[in-house]
């Protein structure tokens, strides 16, 4: 099968969505932008199985964002794409997920209209629903939920933050939280306020797509102390609502899609 995929010209920049972290769900955009990058500029999120993907020629720079870390702001990440554009290098900003779901890709991309750099988007399979699946969680289902709503849980420490959480308990529909592992019992606390029921079904599915994936069933009054318990780190999504039920019918039948044995298959795809 021949597959006609575009060129990444000198003096481009292209976000480049790389998925929830299993190389294998990368797609093929993605993946023939990192084969034709003079530099990637990556998110902390970016596993070395996806960054061994670029050529051996490619400079590869750490440009991520780790929360309660020193880390680069934006500003300083936004300038050095600008700058190794002007220079006429083909970069690609590499973020985990897709670049536009709590991603700052909107920032990045405003940055380069302004410098009258050209780019491209690449989507990417964000996180919020692939770690569900992965898990063995539907995000829909026909008898269980007719939405589902995304929300972040980074804000600061000991706060639910703006989002109106009263609204979303009250919804009656499952939230997908990203980035709430250090905030998960404030939202709880807030959710509980808003009229959710403390039983309220709870998956935190942390690492998810990599071998390195755990899945912690809980409940919403509980949330906090077992995720502390279980030693669940970030990055991790967090599943609330009646969807998280469903992961019983289904987990315990699933074969994972992780690639750990030698009769695996090696696939090679040339660059253009």
């Amino acid at each position: 099968m021949r597959v006609r995929l575009p060129q990444l010209e000198p003096g481009t920049v292209w976000l480049v969505g790389a998925g929830p972290g299993d190389p294998g769900l990368l797609t093929l955009h993605a993946l023939n932008a990192i084969q034709q990058a003079d530099v990637v500029l990556h998110d902390a999120l970016i596993g070395p199985d996806i960054l061994d993907l670029a050529r051996s020629e490619t400079t590869i720079e750490f440009a991520g964002k780790r929360g309660g870390l020193q880390s680069h702001t934006q500003d300083e990440i936004t300038r050095r794409i600008i700058t190794l554009a002007r220079e006429g290098h083909r970069v690609v900003r590499l973020k985990g997920g897709d670049p536009f779901v709590f991603g700052r890709g909107h920032e990045e991309v405003l940055a380069l209209i302004a410098a009258d750099i050209p780019f491209r988007v690449v989507p990417g399979i964000t996180a919020g629903l692939a770690a569900l699946t992965a898990a063995g969680i539907p995000a829909t289902a026909r008898d269980s939920n007719t939405a589902v709503t995304f929300a972040t849980g980074h804000f600061a420490r000991g706060t639910a933050g703006k989002t109106d959480w009263k609204s979303l308990a009250q919804a009656g529909q499952p939230i997908i939280l990203y980035m709430a592992v250090r905030t998960i019992g404030p939202i709880a606390d807030a959710l509980l306020e808003g009229g959710l029921d403390s039983g309220t079904a709870v998956a935190i599915i942390s690492e998810a797509t990599t071998p390195r994936q755990k899945v912690l069933e809980t409940q919403l009054a509980r949330a906090q102390a077992d995720a502390e318990a279980a030693g669940i780190e970030a990055p991790a999504i967090v599943a609330i609502g009646a969807i998280a039920n469903l992961r019983e019918q289904i987990a315990d039948y699933m074969v994972a899609l992780t690639t750990d044995t030698d009769e695996d298959r090696l696939i090679t795809l040339e660059t253009p």
